[in-house]
């Protein structure tokens, strides 16, 4: 049964039945007929069907509800008798949100140096892909904001605290100051971050208290776009103090501190809450712990 309700799960987080086959590696009517086969054992009609996938019936959503516990259990039960048996090995797979992209590697880089034979693979999604993944099982963890919104039950482990920078090339004209006020940023040409990301939410936010909302004329989900955008001279942009610094430091940008105020949010780990986690998770959890810098 646990091969059904995986592709069960599939199902309801691809909303079309090839995608979920291909996602299982199955034939498209294997996975029809499996879940045939479910509703069949369990005695309830699980998907409205028509030419297409029309979405779960009331007793396919509670289905579902039961099948990603019972899921997570038979993973972690088979990663610890592997675990016991040959050493933490296996996969991970981890959404990260964009920004937090250039500094997985501090966790990661020191993980995989202690549990050799662990494949991790990372995704860039928005926060809210990040907890959507992480509650269909598409991700083992994720990095994300901890404090912004809410978060639901999870377990989460705080990395760093995320300040704020604007990004410029060297010439883009600036008063002499050293740092400019969130209201000095609102009125200049920027390029952004796309409004489903969690950072536009906040630097949107710190710009609206100013009076005068963010207005960008450029718009990506990509932070490489928003650089090439800011490296020709007509545009700046409001990063992440780490993020910025990465580029700053080549001598091509500048980052300037964004203050008045300046402002922090926290960015972590999550992971299902789930107890016990997979041995896989349990020492990533501990590497994030190894690294958590305190607030501020």
């Amino acid at each position: 049964m646990i091969d059904k309700l995986e592709m069960f799960i599939a199902l309801a987080r691809e909303r079309h039945f090839g995608r979920a086959a291909e996602a299982c590696g199955v034939a498209q009517p294997t996975l029809s007929s499996a879940i045939r086969q479910l509703e069949d054992q369990l005695g309830v009609q699980l998907v409205f069907r028509g030419s297409r996938f029309q979405g779960l019936t009331p007793e396919g959503a509670r289905v579902l509800d039961w099948a990603r516990r019972i899921v997570g259990d038979a993973r972690a039960l088979r990663d610890e008798m592997r675990s016991a048996r040959s050493g933490l090995s296996g996969n991970l797979t981890l959404g990260v949100i964009p920004t937090a992209v250039p500094m997985v590697a501090d966790l990661t880089a020191p993980f995989l140096e202690r549990h050799p034979a662990v494949h991790v693979r990372i995704l860039s999604r928005t926060s809210t892909e990040i907890l959507s993944g992480i509650e269909s099982l598409e991700f083992d963890a994720g990095i994300t904001y901890l404090d912004n919104e809410p978060l639901g039950r999870v377990t989460q482990v705080p990395l760093y605290a995320e300040s704020y920078r604007l990004v410029c090339g060297p010439a883009f004209p600036l008063p002499e100051t050293g740092s400019l006020g969130w209201d000095e940023v609102a009125r200049l040409p920027l390029c952004l971050l796309t409004a489903d990301m969690q950072n536009r939410r906040i630097v949107n936010q710190h710009l609206a208290g100013t009076g005068a909302p963010a207005s960008p004329s450029v718009e990506s989900n990509s932070t490489l776009t928003l650089f090439a955008h800011v490296m020709t001279g007509r545009w700046a942009s409001v990063l992440p103090k780490k993020l910025a610094d990465l580029f700053a430091g080549t001598g091509r940008l500048r980052a300037i501190p964004i203050v008045g105020p300046e402002v922090s949010h926290q960015v972590g780990l999550i992971a299902a809450y789930r107890e016990p986690h997979t041995p896989i998770l349990t020492a990533l959890i501990e590497a994030a712990r190894r690294l958590e810098e305190p607030a501020g």
